[in-house]
């Protein structure tokens, strides 16, 4: 995927949800949670795209 492409999609996320923040009323805590979500869903999207994903699928936790 392009640099330019990665950048756009960012860039539209980052609106979109800067609208949805600013204009749909919701409790602050829904809020967070939201702006959580989609940032943990960038970030694993991002590891995706440039090939540093597949690092996590031999990752362990306990036995």
């Amino acid at each position: 995927m392009p640099l330019v492409q990665v950048v756009l999609v960012l860039v539209v996320v980052g609106v979109v949800l800067g609208l949805i923040n600013r204009y749909i009323p919701m409790a602050s805590s829904i809020k967070s949670l939201l702006n959580a979500v989609v940032v943990i869903v960038l970030v694993l999207w991002l590891l995706k795209v440039f090939g540093l994903l597949h690092y996590f699928n031999n990752l362990r936790v306990g036995k």
